[in-house]
């Protein structure tokens, strides 16, 4: 087994090695003890099984309240500012 067969079965199979049928997990288990890259891809594949089963990030109370009023100022601040300078031009 070389890398990119590795990479094409941790897409399909998934990154348990465990789970894997034996022929190929054996494969699997050989090319992690020699090779760094297939160690790199096995790490990525796990972090981000890890990331997708973390619960969702919620975003604090009355964050959406704030962005808008935040904008509404600005755009207030901003007409002003552009009011102004057509008076004076």
């Amino acid at each position: 087994m070389d890398v990119t067969e590795f990479e094409d079965l941790i897409d399909r199979l998934g990154e348990d090695v465990s789970r894997w049928p034996d022929d190929r997990r054996l494969s699997a288990e050989q090319l992690l003890s020699r090779s760094a890259e297939a160690q790199a891809l096995l790490a990525q594949a796990q972090a981000l099984r890890a990331a997708l089963a973390a619960p969702p990030v919620r975003a604090p109370a009355g964050l959406a309240d704030r962005i808008v009023a935040a904008a509404t100022k600005r755009g207030t601040d901003a007409t002003a500012l552009t009011e102004g300078e057509t008076a004076r031009g």
